[in-house]
């Protein structure tokens, strides 16, 4: 039989412990993963939410050329987006549709802005 030294005792305790640590920290970092990659997924979603609400506004002035002027609008609301504003700005025949939210807990304004030049005869 195998006698352990005094100073021996519990290390295979201590052993079991490191191993739940290490594990418990893998875990935790991966779940930091996921939740990094919902983030990046959601923001995605809502940029083209925005390209899709702008080039919307871009299409109905296009088919509307003669009316292009009454398309010049400021901060309406945008309700697929949250906290969304729609700006369009009419400089001639040059469209500019900025679309502006704010995500849940999030500090920072994101936009996305196109520009477009309707030509042609109404």
């Amino acid at each position: 039989m195998l006698k352990l030294h005094r100073s021996q005792k519990g290390g295979a305790l201590l052993e079991g412990l490191l191993a739940i640590l290490i594990f418990s920290i893998g875990i935790l970092g991966l779940v930091g993963l996921q939740g990094a990659s919902m983030r990046n997924t959601t923001l995605a979603k809502m940029r083209i939410d925005a390209s899709l609400i702008a080039d919307e506004r871009v299409g109905r002035a296009w088919v509307d050329r003669g009316n292009l002027a009454s398309y010049a609008e400021s901060d309406t609301d945008v309700p697929n987006l949250p906290n969304g504003k729609r700006t369009t700005a009419v400089s001639g025949n040059q469209l500019t549709v900025t679309v502006t939210w704010q995500a849940p807990g999030d500090t920072m304004t994101h936009s996305y802005r196109t520009v477009a030049q309707i030509n042609g005869n109404p």
